[in-house]
């Protein structure tokens, strides 16, 4: 039994494909398949029912799953604590970001932490909360930027700062002469959700939850759905409908002859708190301290970073 035997099933478990599994171990398919099945040998188990359109893991599997979930957590702290005595900005600092931030977030933070921390290379990834969640725990990466609220066993969670949400709108909208909208004016209008498991939808439905009544209605023509904040904010400018971002995401200023325009909300306007989270046991504070000065100083005056209680 090998690290890399318990990382290949506790990826297989949570990818449930052998070919997702082996693009995110970085190795073919086979070579996965390999390992696992001589695992599985070894433990004299099956820890996976296989067909031809799903894998599923066993009930026992699940407990010897969460095992080595829990055996690469302490092996990759080992790998840590070897290097915590040791320039903690020389090594790498993998760090994750949700869909709805990374995009909007990283082309400024790139350029900001490579100014102040030039020797620490940094790897980037976007991805849902539940992966990058999932992925933080496994030590693959090392600090996550998610919206609250967000929880996790053994993680540190620090707020970092606060976006609203504004409407976003083609320019000959009839709602452009207005200063401000209210949200439970959103059910006039067509309006465009990123689609269910992101969070930022659960958002936008926590703070107007008439839209809830709107997409359960079997005669909706209200709303439809986009993958990304990017197809969303092309649907607007198509003129397919409104939309509500967050600020940072708005992109007014990226299509010509001003197509877009954007309105705030009358108050209280809805908004998120976007925050920070490690692993309490990751023993590089001073680049956890380097990330959190590196986004305050890369975000709009406007835009200021809080701290946490």
């Amino acid at each position: 039994m090998t690290l890399t035997e318990l990382r290949y099933i506790v990826t297989l478990a949570q990818e449930r494909h052998f070919g997702r599994a082996a693009e995110r171990c970085h190795v073919s398919q086979p070579t996965l398949s390999v390992a696992v099945k001589k695992l599985e040998e070894e433990l004299e188990t099956a820890l996976f029912e296989r067909s031809k359109s799903t894998v599923q893991v066993t009930p026992l599997g699940e407990k010897i799953v969460a095992q080595a979930q829990r055996v690469l957590e302490q092996s990759s702290l080992i790998f840590e604590l070897a290097s915590a005595g040791k320039d903690q900005l020389a090594n790498p600092l993998r760090i994750g970001a949700i869909y709805t931030i990374g995009p909007y977030l990283f082309p400024h933070l790139v350029p900001a932490l490579a100014t102040a921390a030039p020797q620490m290379p940094m790897y980037i990834e976007e991805g849902m909360t539940g992966t990058l969640r999932a992925k933080l725990r496994s030590g693959e990466l090392d600090v996550i930027i998610v919206a609250l609220p967000f929880t996790e066993t053994d993680v540190v969670t620090k707020p970092i700062y606060d976006e609203a949400f504004e409407v976003l709108m083609p320019a000959n909208h009839r709602w452009v002469e207005r200063e401000t909208i209210n949200k439970e004016d959103l059910l006039e209008e067509r309006l465009l959700l990123l689609g269910e498991g992101h969070c930022f939808r659960d958002q936008i439905l926590e703070a107007c939850p008439a839209i809830i009544q709107k997409l359960n209605s079997p005669n909706n023509t209200l709303i439809a759905e986009g993958g990304s904040l990017e197809t969303i904010r092309h649907m607007v400018a198509s003129r397919l409908g409104i939309t509500v971002l967050p600020q940072s995401a708005l992109g007014t200023d990226q299509y010509e002859n001003a197509m877009l325009v954007s309105r705030p909300f009358v108050d209280p306007a809805p908004s998120r708190t976007v925050a920070i989270a490690w692993r309490a046991s990751f023993p590089r504070p001073k680049a956890i301290e380097a990330l959190i000065q590196a986004i305050s100083h890369c975000r709009q005056p406007t835009q200021a970073v809080k701290s946490a209680p």
